[in-house]
C-alpha cells in the first residue's frame, strides 16, 4: 500500500488508516485483534483511537476505554510497526471535569490511555473536539508539554472549523509552542463543506488532513439502492445515528457520484475512497469495518484505484 508522509513529522502512513469505534460491540475483542492483525500484515501501519471508543454501546458520560484495551492486547510485540494515534476531549464519566481539555483532564487522559495501551508514548495525540469552557492557551500549552514530554511525538485536532483552527495555529505560534500536524474532519463525497475553507487552510499551513466518516457509514460502499430493502447488518439498521439518512434527495446525490465513478472506470466505493487521496492534503483515510471481509475489499479499493 502506497505510504504517504505527515507533514513536519518522521512519519511515512498507509493511505488506509484502520478505526477502532466499533471494537467492543459488534467487535469482539477476539475478531477485532484479528482484524489488526490482518491489517497490519496487509500494508496498513496507521492505526486510530479514541479514549471513548467502545462500540455500540457508547452512550454520552459511559467510561470508554475499551477500544484501546483491546488494542492494547492486538499490539503486544508489534507496537513498532504501527503509527499510533488516540483522543481526549469527550465526556468519559458522570461529572463535568470527566471531559474537555484543561490541562488536569488532559494529562490524566493520556496516563490512563497510555496503560490500556500498554505503551510509553504515542505518535499521534488529537483534540478530539473544541472545549469553548477552556482556554486555547491552556490547552495548547498541555499538549506541546506532552510533546516535550514525550508522552506523543506530534498532535492534531479533529472537528474543528477552519475558524477554530486558525485561532489555535495563532496561539502556537505566539507562544513559541509546537503546532499539530494534522486535522481530522468527517469528509466524504457526500459531505463536502471542508473542501470550502478547511483543506485550503491545511494546505497553506503544512498541515495533513485524515477525514474520517468516508464512506460516510457505508453509505458510499455500494450496498444501498433506492427501492431496495437495507440489508439487516448495515449500520443503517444497527446504528442509523452514525451514518446518513437514506433520503430521497440524498439517494439523487448518491446516484450522481456512481455515475461519476461509472466514467471513470471505478466502482462507487474506488471512487469515494480515491476522490479523497486525490486532495493534495490528505495523508490517510480513517475506515471502520466489522469483518476481515470488509477490510479486505477496502484494501483492494485503494489499491486497484
Amino acid at each position: 500500500m502506497e505510504l504517504r508522509a505527515i507533514p513536519n513529522t518522521p512519519f511515512q502512513v498507509s493511505t488506509l488508516c484502520l478505526g477502532t469505534m466499533t471494537f467492543g460491540i459488534p467487535v469482539g475483542e477476539a475478531e477485532a485483534i484479528r482484524l489488526t492483525h490482518y491489517a497490519l500484515e496487509h500494508g496498513i501501519n496507521f492505526i486510530d483511537t479514541a479514549n471513548i471508543y467502545e462500540g455500540y454501546t457508547r452512550f454520552v458520560g459511559s467510561p470508554g476505554g475499551v477500544a484501546e484495551e483491546i488494542l492494547g492486547k492486538a499490539l503486544i510485540g508489534k507496537r513498532h510497526k504501527v503509527v499510533l494515534a488516540t483522543k481526549v476531549g469527550m465526556k468519559i464519566g458522570p461529572s463535568d471535569d470527566d471531559q474537555g481539555l484543561s490541562k488536569v483532564h488532559i494529562q490524566r487522559e493520556i496516563e490512563r490511555s497510555l496503560s490500556r495501551l500498554k505503551c510509553d508514548y504515542v505518535d499521534l495525540y488529537y483534540m478530539h473536539r473544541p472545549d469553548p469552557s477552556t482556554s486555547l492557551i491552556e490547552s495548547v500549552e498541555a499538549f506541546s508539554n506532552l510533546v516535550k514530554t514525550g508522552k506523543t511525538r506530534a498532535w492534531g485536532v479533529s472537528n474543528f472549523s477552519d475558524r477554530q483552527l486558525s485561532d489555535l495555529l495563532k496561539v502556537c505560534d505566539e507562544n513559541s509552542w509546537c503546532r499539530p500536524v494534522v486535522v481530522q474532519p468527517a469528509y466524504s463525497l457526500l459531505k463536502r463543506e471542508v473542501e470550502n475553507e478547511l483543506l485550503p487552510l491545511c494546505q497553506g499551513e503544512h498541515i495533513g488532513v485524515i477525514p474520517y466518516q468516508v464512506l460516510q457509514g457505508g453509505v458510499l460502499s455500494g450496498k444501498y439502492r433506492r427501492g431496495q430493502l437495507i440489508p439487516r447488518d448495515s449500520r443503517q439498521v444497527e446504528k442509523p445515528e452514525w451514518t446518513l439518512h437514506l433520503t430521497e434527495a440524498n439517494f439523487d446525490l448518491l446516484e450522481h457520484i456512481e455515475a461519476e465513478a461509472q466514467v471513470r472506470g471505478r466502482s462507487l466505493m474506488q471512487h469515494a475512497l480515491k476522490a479523497l487521496l486525490e486532495q493534495p492534503t490528505v495523508v490517510s483515510l480513517i475506515v471502520g469495518v466489522k469483518r476481515v471481509e470488509q477490510l479486505i475489499d477496502l484494501i483492494a479499493a485503494v489499491e486497484d484505484c
